[in-house]
């Protein structure tokens, strides 16, 4: 059983704590605004990409040696049009950055709340959490709080890979929000 802090009691925040909840993890959330104490081994920010800014600067000490998993899509949310991060980077990597004693995850960013909830894509595939980082061993701890959640893990590679994860996500979102998909569908992946 792994400790699990979410930041944000929203959809996904709601969703991804079920998800360990099923895993057999203990999860307890907390608002941007409380104080941050006793914080789990993983922690989860499950906030906009501004507010999960805030909170690295704002806790860099609490969240020092905890796996941190950022589920962010940077999107610019007046246009729908551009992520707000720079080309060549990524939310996940400016978070590592504000983080340096964190061990950084980029995960959840690629699936919706209703496909956490549900445990399948369109209710045809399973539900797929890809990661990216550059600690091995963080991936591996969340994988392992994510077994026998009812969600698939795939290994997405070093952090680098974010920016395409976020890409992705960022795609899949004006997908949905043009209505050429549902919230309860988007990509999967096949093994």
């Amino acid at each position: 059983m792994t400790a699990v802090t979410i930041f944000g009691k929203g959809n996904m925040g709601q969703a991804i704590g079920d998800v360990f909840k099923q895993g057999g993890n203990q999860v307890a959330f907390i608002d941007q605004s409380d104080p941050v104490t006793d914080l789990g081994a993983i922690v989860v920010l499950a906030v906009p990409y501004a507010a999960a800014v805030s909170i690295a600067k704002t806790n860099q000490a609490a969240l020092a040696g905890k796996v941190v998993v950022d589920i962010t899509n940077p999107l610019n949310f007046d246009t729908w049009d551009e992520l707000v991060v720079p080309a060549d980077s990524s939310a996940a990597a400016q978070l590592a950055t504000a983080l340096p004693e964190s061990k950084v995850v980029k995960a959840f960013n690629t699936t919706f709340a209703a496909t956490l909830q549900s445990r399948n894509v369109a209710g045809k595939e399973p539900t797929t959490v890809m990661a990216a980082s550059d600690h091995a061993e963080a991936k591996q701890a969340l994988a392992d709080a994510l077994t026998d959640s009812g969600v698939n893990f795939v290994d997405a590679g070093s952090l680098k890979r974010a920016r395409e994860l976020e890409s992705f996500g960022f795609l899949q979102m004006t997908l949905a929000a043009g209505e050429k998909i549902g919230w309860t569908g988007g990509f999967a992946v096949l093994k």
